[in-house]
C-alpha cells in the first residue's frame, strides 16, 4: 500500500463462546490504500509448547486518505486450543491469552489479554 495506518481503540469482548476483536483503523497517508489487520494469539501459561504468536483472524478494509474504519475479528474457541495428543481432541488451557493486532507478525500495533472458554472440542 502507498499509504499509512494507525491501529486505536482495541476492544475485545466475550459472546458466547467466541471472542470479538475490534480496533479501528485509520489511514493517515494522502493516498487510498488496503490494510490487512491481522489477528494473533499468544497462550501466556501454556503447559505445552506452542509458537510465541499464532494468527487466528484478519480483516481487511479499503481507506480513502483520513478515513477511518473498524475492522472485526472473530475469534471462535477454537483459535485458542491445541490439538491434546492423550486424549484425541482439541484442548483450551486455563488462564489468559493475549491478543495482538497488528500489520503483521512483526508489527503488531495494539494488544489486550482474553480469558476464552475452556474446554475440550
Amino acid at each position: 500500500s502507498y499509504t499509512t495506518f494507525d491501529y486505536t481503540n482495541l476492544r475485545i469482548v466475550h459472546s458466547g463462546d467466541d471472542v470479538h476483536v475490534h480496533v479501528d483503523v485509520t489511514n493517515t497517508g494522502r493516498r487510498a490504500g488496503a490494510e490487512v489487520v491481522q489477528g494473533y494469539v499468544r497462550d501466556l501459561a501454556t503447559s505445552v509448547e506452542r509458537p510465541d504468536k499464532e494468527l487466528k483472524g484478519f480483516a481487511k478494509l479499503f481507506l480513502g486518505p483520513g478515513e477511518c474504519a473498524q475492522a472485526d475479528i472473530v475469534l471462535p474457541p477454537r483459535a485458542f486450543s491445541h490439538w491434546d495428543i492423550p486424549t484425541a481432541s482439541w484442548r483450551t488451557a486455563e488462564g489468559e491469552f493475549e491478543i495482538l493486532v497488528g500489520a503483521s507478525s512483526r508489527d503488531i500495533r495494539v494488544a489486550g489479554r482474553a480469558r476464552p472458554v475452556v474446554g475440550m472440542s
